[in-house]
């Protein structure tokens, strides 16, 4: 089910398991999600966003979100 939060770089990487670095270059080489501004000091990635790609590296293993 949707939950369209925003999430901030530190919850971003819990969930991911990527560092700080590997995350940047993913948005700079587009195979991950882009962030965006929510004020102007402060960048979050929709938590959709990061749960599609997650589905999708999953999928490419041949494993699903239940079985993780």
């Amino acid at each position: 089910m949707p939950t369209k939060q925003f999430w901030r770089l530190e919850r971003v990487k819990e969930e991911t398991g990527l560092c700080t670095r590997a995350i940047y270059q993913g948005m700079a080489d587009d195979t991950f999600p882009k962030n965006f501004a929510i004020s102007r000091q402060a960048r979050a990635w929709l938590s959709d966003d990061i749960e599609a790609w997650k589905a999708s590296k999953l999928a490419a293993a041949g494993k699903t979100m239940e079985a993780a």
